[in-house]
């Protein structure tokens, strides 16, 4: 499995997140298996989406989608910021 963290400022998360939600069942459709969504400690509206994927091809190709661009429009995303990732270590300490 390959992830993605993406980092992005919302307008307002409450919107954000409602259209987060209801966008699940075309996330899992293109190849997202689970996600973590973070709020950093001293900006509220700064969001962090930690998600794990099938595969870099598959979220590429879902994230560059025109529809994700119109998405992230409607939900109020500000510069995201993609980072896709192979994981080369897992560890509890």
């Amino acid at each position: 499995m390959d992830h993605v963290l993406i980092v992005h400022a919302v307008k307002d998360y409450a919107a954000w997140k409602k259209i987060f939600d209801e966008a699940a069942p075309i996330r899992k459709a293109a190849g997202e298996r689970s996600y973590i969504v973070l709020r950093d400690a001293a900006e509220a509206n700064r969001i962090v989406h930690f998600s794990q994927w099938t595969s870099v091809v598959d979220a590429r190709a879902f994230f560059e989608s025109p529809r994700l661009v119109e998405i992230r429009r409607q939900a109020g995303v500000e510069a995201p910021e993609f980072n896709y990732l192979q994981k080369l270590e897992e560890g509890q300490l």
